[in-house]
């Protein structure tokens, strides 16, 4: 589990709420590393989840990204399937563009993870 902490206790909203009352910087701390720790978890957990992608799900996949991107004259390839990664290539107006790697990370690797968890990282080949 590579440094995840399993042993630090969730605090409530309401137990959340009463702490900042009295100390805000506490509660703060608090409220972010418990969020953060959901994260790891929940990325733990997902990453382990069902059988290995098949290409012709990662192409589908690949698809519907593909259509989101194309609204704005953009398109996407698939690459390659290899290990949990995914390979792309940005093409179209994401070709070059300084935006390309934030669509890929916040529009494509969002919706292939939610898609197929078993797949840890999109990449941008060539």
């Amino acid at each position: 589990m590579g440094g995840v902490k399993l042993d630090a206790p969730f605090y409530t909203e309401a137990e959340l709420d009463a702490l900042y009352e009295t100390d805000p910087v506490a509660a703060l701390r608090l409220s972010r590393a418990q969020a953060q720790l959901k994260r790891e978890l929940e990325a733990t957990h997902a990453g382990g989840e069902g059988p290995p992608p098949t290409e012709a799900a990662a192409r589908a996949v690949v698809d519907e990204a593909r259509r989101i991107l194309q609204r704005d004259g953009g398109d996407l390839e698939f690459v390659s399937l290899a290990a949990g990664v995914l390979r792309v290539r940005m093409t179209g107006a994401c070709a070059g563009c300084p935006r390309g790697p934030l669509d890929l990370k916040q529009v494509v690797e969002r919706l292939v993870r939610a898609r197929l968890p078993a797949i840890r990282k999109v990449e941008s080949g060539f």
